[in-house]
């Protein structure tokens, strides 16, 4: 296989770091890349959203499968143009890509479909948004309705909150057309699951659950990120939750795009919020999560590389998922004044302390080369230290002790990833 990775994350070096590994992988590319995706991959300086150019150089590197790892270019259409030269894709296409490309299409499906779900209003109009929270009160959680890089959802506890909010992305438009619409939902308490699944169109295969932290602070405080960490397994995601989350969500959503005509190839992600046993859809992803692709691929011991070719081609119900039993802890370091201003260019001091590391690896995310060869930062989220251990306990211990060797100026981490899953029972 040739393949060729969009995307220059965490989630884009873990991707490339799996299939590295695997023997029917002879050619690695990635545009853009970062430093640490260029030591293992050939990198192209062209962005996730040049879709034209991503074609090109698919076309012109003889490329047989593209794996695209940010949502972007999937809501863009990248799997589509891929499709009319022959170039197999792991994604969606730009219809299926609807499910996290607009929250207002999904909610809809949702409640077509009966899944559970937040109650919610979807608002055009700012001062019709406004209006309806005075009307319910707080909290609320008021979400960008297009793509936000994460960061388009407000968990507001006062209506005051919640007001700041809709002005921020509808008549600041803080992050531009994504605010120009609204969902306004009802706030619900539990315990967050990210569900991850693979499609062909026809079967769902469910892959190990995985849990991240949204918010930049410790205890759950601050504004919410792309992601500050991420572990697997998540102790409270029991076989029957699994089971019910499969039967209740994953298998109807896909079953009624294929209906529509839009069947769906990739990887489907659902965040939930579980409360005495019953899952409720928050939103879904059309690609890995980012950091929890970093944890599922620390774990996975099948061929990623068979995986993505099964997906491509709908022969996924012959295939079959090892996992290592061990847990997986990803530690996100992130730049000066994430996930505000960030501050790029400071160097990163210590990774060599880790070249040999076994307890696990360091995913680059926002990170570059410098003509003099220094590692600088290049990006809000800069490393994912992500450790194995024989428990959770261990993993966590394994992935602070590494994150103890690094240091920038202004480097800034949660110090209770995991944590929770050491207590399963109160995390319930």
């Amino acid at each position: 296989m040739r393949v060729l990775i969009v995307g220059g994350g965490g989630r884009e070096h873990a991707l490339a770091w799996k299939l590295r590994q695997s023997a029917r992988v002879d050619t690695l590319i990635c545009a853009p890349g970062n430093a640490g995706i260029a030591e293992i991959a050939s990198c192209v300086p062209l962005a996730p959203q040049d879709v034209s150019g991503l074609v090109a150089l698919a076309r012109e590197r003889g490329v047989d499968t593209v794996v695209i790892g940010p949502e972007l270019p999937l809501t863009l259409g990248l799997v589509d143009r891929l499709a009319a030269e022959g170039i197999r894709a792991f994604g969606p296409t730009q219809a299926a890509a609807r499910l996290e490309g607009s929250k207002a299409f999904t909610k809809a499906l949702l409640r077509r479909l009966g899944i559970p779900t937040a109650a919610f209003g979807v608002f055009d109009d700012a001062e019709t948004a406004r209006r309806h929270v005075q009307a319910i009160g707080a909290p609320v959680v008021v979400k960008a309705d297009g793509l936000a890089a994460g960061k388009g959802v407000f968990v507001c506890s006062t209506v005051t909150e919640a007001e700041k909010a809709i002005a921020q992305l509808m008549r600041a438009r803080s992050f531009g057309a994504a605010g120009a619409r609204v969902v306004v939902e009802e706030f619900l308490e539990g315990e967050e699951l990210s569900f991850m699944a693979l499609s062909d169109g026809t079967t769902v295969l469910p892959l190990a659950p995985a849990q991240d932290y949204k918010r930049v602070g410790d205890g759950d405080c601050g504004p919410n990120t792309g992601g500050m960490g991420a572990y697997s397994p998540v102790p409270s995601c029991t076989p029957a939750l699994e089971e019910r989350v499969m039967r209740e969500v994953m298998i109807p959503v896909v079953q009624a795009l294929a209906a529509e005509g839009v069947p769906y190839r990739g990887v489907l992600y659902a965040g939930l919020m579980v409360r005495d046993g019953l899952p409720r859809v928050l939103e879904f992803n059309v690609r890995f999560g980012d950091p929890e692709c970093q944890v599922l691929m620390m774990r996975l011991r099948s061929d990623l590389a068979e995986l993505v070719e099964r997906t491509c081609e709908g022969t996924l119900g012959e295939a079959r998922l090892a996992w290592d039993p061990r847990p997986a802890v990803c530690v996100v370091l992130a730049a000066a004044g994430y996930p505000e201003a960030v501050r790029t260019g400071d160097e990163i001091c210590g990774l060599e302390r880790l070249a040999a590391w076994r307890d696990g690896a360091v995913f680059h995310a926002g990170t570059r080369r410098t003509p003099e060869g220094r590692l600088v930062t290049d990006g809000g989220r800069v490393l994912g230290v992500t450790a194995l251990g024989e428990d959770m306990t261990s993993a966590i211990a394994a992935a602070y002790r590494a994150v103890a060797t690094l240091s920038w100026p202004g480097m800034h981490y949660r110090r209770d990833i995991a944590q929770r899953a050491r207590h399963p029972q109160a995390a319930r």
